[in-house]
């Protein structure tokens, strides 16, 4: 779902040293763009505060295609921002309805926690067919004040939640973390499970396929180029934006200010560059210790925002286990030049399609802290107050 570092440039003594003088020249986010992370603080109104934690759920690219609507008392309305899609990777909208699952389940906890029953009510204005989405509403949501309502324990993760992209060490995720993974779920008729270390030869064929996934989509120029246009290069683009893929490594921020980057253009075949990312991503593949899948029976729409809310739910558990999460979304995403991958981690995972389908492929680890992901903040997503 997110591909942050798409780059390390060849030549990178060089960079370092143009950087060395460079007052302010490190990697850490600018505050404005992670203050949503620390909270609506006393926010009277309970849908505004609830949406406050809403817009800090995972989705796709970062994106944060959510717009609502607050005219109507106690309700909230949510659309999709459809000038934020990506139609390359993620050509049928499945990963972006994901997304708004993933901020309907954070909406409903928040709810909870301020002794709010969330009256949830998808696709009030007709579902949206397999192909594309349109401006109809994903939902209608109603918050009523109701005394029996009890706090969902998970959302004590809510602000500690990361997608993590760094290295993992080796051991492998204790059963009984797992299990709790696997209970957070338990709500949803889905299937979920894990590949671990332990079973060396089903973890070998995971992590080969994540990797070729990956090379495609690195190399396939159309999909890298989506990617290109929604990086975020050093901290002025980074604020301004607070969305999308931010990358504040000072060499690829002065690889930019030199014009050593181009957005605007795919990498050329055999690229250094892009042939070290994939180096990279493959040594954090290699040492992944488990995977997590989630498959669901169906894949209509309705389904699809369930099993974004069963994604963010099973995050947050493995936050509250002291473990790290990053979707490898590649090889299931629905273009052409990934069939086979596509085909192939369906059938490992005994999930034929159309009957099923794999809505999230995770890897699963213990890994270093991590910073959180800029997030615009809630007058970004009000349409109408």
């Amino acid at each position: 779902m997110h591909r942050r570092s798409l780059l390390r440039l060849a030549g990178g003594g060089a960079i370092a040293a143009a950087t060395a003088g460079l007052p302010g020249c490190g990697s850490a986010l600018p505050d404005e763009a992670i203050a949503a992370w620390r909270g609506p603080g006393d926010e009277p109104d309970p849908r505004r505060w609830a949406l406050s934690y809403a817009l800090l759920a995972p989705h796709s690219h970062n994106l944060q295609s959510w717009l609502v609507d607050l005219s109507v008392p106690g309700e909230i309305t949510l659309f999709i921002d459809r000038t934020r899609l990506l139609p390359e990777t993620d050509p049928f909208s499945r990963q972006l309805l994901m997304s708004q699952g993933t901020f309907i389940e954070l909406l409903e906890q928040a709810a909870r926690q301020k002794g709010h029953r969330a009256e949830i009510a998808l696709f009030p204005e007709g579902e949206f067919g397999p192909a594309a989405v349109d401006a109809r509403p994903t939902a209608r949501i109603r918050l009523v004040p109701d005394a029996s309502v009890r706090p969902d324990p998970l959302f004590a993760q809510v602000l500690r939640r990361r997608t993590n992209r760094e290295a993992y060490e080796s051991r492998v995720p204790e059963a009984a973390a797992r299990e709790a993974i696997a209970r957070s779920t338990s709500a949803h008729p889905f299937r979920t499970g894990f590949v671990t270390a332990d079973d060396a030869d089903a973890i070998a064929h995971h992590r080969r396929i994540a990797k070729e996934a990956w090379r495609i989509e690195l190399t396939t120029p159309r999909t890298v180029l989506e990617s290109f246009k929604v990086l975020r290069v050093g901290p002025r683009e980074i604020a301004a934006h607070r969305d999308g893929l931010s990358v504040n490594d000072p060499m690829v921020r002065v690889a930019t200010a030199l014009g050593l980057f181009d957005r605007s253009v795919a990498p050329a075949p055999g690229d250094r560059a892009v042939q070290s990312q994939i180096d990279g991503f493959n040594a954090k593949i290699d040492t992944t210790p488990a995977f997590y899948w989630l498959v669901t029976e169906g894949n209509d729409r309705v389904t699809q925002v369930n099993a974004g809310r069963a994604w963010v739910r099973a995050q947050l558990a493995a936050a509250e286990q002291g473990l790290s999460m990053q979707p490898i979304s590649q090889a299931l995403q629905e273009y052409p030049e990934m069939g086979a991958l596509y085909r192939e981690i369906h059938e490992r995972l005994q999930a034929g399609a159309p009957r099923f389908t794999v809505q999230m492929w995770a890897r699963l680890g213990h890994a270093p802290a991590v910073q959180p992901a800029p997030r615009r903040g809630l007058q970004a997503h009000i349409l109408k107050a």
